[in-house]
């Protein structure tokens, strides 16, 4: 005989000491635990991204045009 045991959480009463304590620890791990980028780091990502950004726009509209293109091609045709 296989027994299973289900263990249920137990959820616990949160107040409003506990909200203020993740609070206080939430500043304190993102004023001294987190490594934030230079200026020069964060532009130098957002370069990264905003060509990312375009390169994908245009593979894209691309697919987009070409699709369409074919799409009235083989509707053309029917007629």
């Amino acid at each position: 005989m296989i027994r299973v045991r289900i263990l249920v959480p137990v959820h616990k009463k949160y107040n409003m000491a506990n909200v203020g304590e993740y609070i206080k620890e939430s500043y304190i791990e993102l004023t001294e635990k987190v490594t934030w980028p230079t200026w020069r780091e964060l532009q130098s990502s957002a370069i990264v991204v905003l060509i990312a950004t375009v390169i994908i726009a245009l593979v894209v509209f691309g697919m987009d045009q070409l699709i369409g293109f074919l799409l009235r091609s083989f509707y053309s045709s029917l007629s």
